[in-house]
């Protein structure tokens, strides 16, 4: 008999070797979901991107202000109604916010030189993979941290507020530093979380399915933050003339 250390009691070999695999297919799963989010996003940005007469549509004040509203339904619908949705509706809400997200994202592609946007979303990627494998591994409980991060991702927000009546660029920095710190962290606090979800739900097929996809639009919002970030302190603008 083998007692697992995660707490959710004694098991022989052959069941903690089923249930390490039916994790590792889960974590997977979830992991193709933000990747296809991912792809959805950046193909959404550099479609809208290469169309500046749609470009200049959606970039006015009044757009970007009911698709931000639009995006805070749809997180918030996900997060209040993730018990109760469908599959299928938590998928869909998922791609939506995606969608809407890459139209917000466009301006990336054209406020930026292609290789600043290769280096950070290369830096991006090795560093959210490091923090997935340490959420993944480690035996302590990173939940006692969330309230530090909240309080930092809190921080972070007011800053930037304010910052946008400072302009002050040591400022910005100092934002940069702590939304950096902030989202490394709740990558792996949100993997470790996927670990929880996994066992928590046995038996329990759709809630274990639905509260991937909402696993899966957390760490999407890990990496696309984790990449804004980078891209602000490694980043060189794109120089060229809209035309």
């Amino acid at each position: 008999m083998y007692y697992n250390g995660d707490g959710y009691g004694p098991r022989t070999y052959e069941e903690q070797y089923e249930a390490l695999r039916g994790l590792n297919t889960y974590i997977a799963k979830v992991f193709g979901w933000m990747f296809i989010g991912l792809l959805i996003t950046a193909g959404v940005g550099y479609y809208v991107a290469g169309n500046l007469q749609l470009f200049f549509a959606i970039a006015n004040p009044v757009t970007l202000i009911l698709l931000f509203i639009a995006e805070i339904v749809l997180v918030s619908i996900l997060s209040a109604r993730i018990t109760r949705l469908s599959y299928g509706a938590a998928v869909a809400l998922f791609a939506a916010y995606a969608a809407i997200n890459g139209l917000t994202f466009s301006v990336i592609f054209l406020a930026y030189d292609p290789a600043s946007i290769a280096t950070a979303f290369g830096t991006t990627a090795i560093t959210f993979g490091v923090m997935c494998i340490y959420g993944y591994f480690t035996r302590a409980d990173l939940s006692r941290f969330r309230t530090i991060l909240f309080m930092g991702l809190i921080g972070v927000l007011v800053l930037s507020l304010v910052n946008v009546f400072l302009g002050s660029s040591s400022v910005d920095w100092v934002i940069c530093l702590v939304s950096l710190f902030v989202f490394l962290g709740l990558t792996a606090y949100d993997l470790q979380k996927l670990k929880a979800f996994y066992f928590g739900t046995e038996g329990d097929y759709v809630l274990k399915n639905n509260l991937g996809i909402f696993g899966a639009l957390q760490l999407y919002l890990d990496f696309i933050n984790l990449f804004l970030t980078l891209l602000r302190l490694l980043g060189g603008r794109n120089n060229r003339r809209w035309s």
